[in-house]
């Protein structure tokens, strides 16, 4: 085979290919239209998102260290100053 003739049967694969495709995703979506008809889905239902934890919004500081005026928030990583410590006389 030459290179014009593998263009042509490429070309036509290709043709092949999207008939099959458009086929193809009209069967899935009559079903998907069919299961939301069947349950009742609402589009919130079908496109929302996934619950994922919220971030939480940055809070002010919790805590203080006395001696050298140092905050923490209480997230994240604990500070040195205040690790192995009762966080209550910290807190502010």
């Amino acid at each position: 085979m030459n290179y014009k003739e593998l263009l042509a049967q490429a070309a036509e694969l290709e043709r092949q290919i999207a008939a099959a495709r458009e086929i193809e995703a009209a069967g899935a979506l009559a079903e998907i239209k069919a299961k939301i008809a069947e349950f009742g889905f609402t589009v919130k239902d079908v496109f929302s998102e996934k619950k994922t934890r919220k971030l939480r919004e940055a809070s002010g500081p919790k805590y203080r260290d006395p001696d050298t005026g140092a905050t923490w928030s209480g997230m994240v990583l604990e500070p040195l100053w205040l690790k192995g410590k009762d966080r209550a006389s910290f807190a502010i």
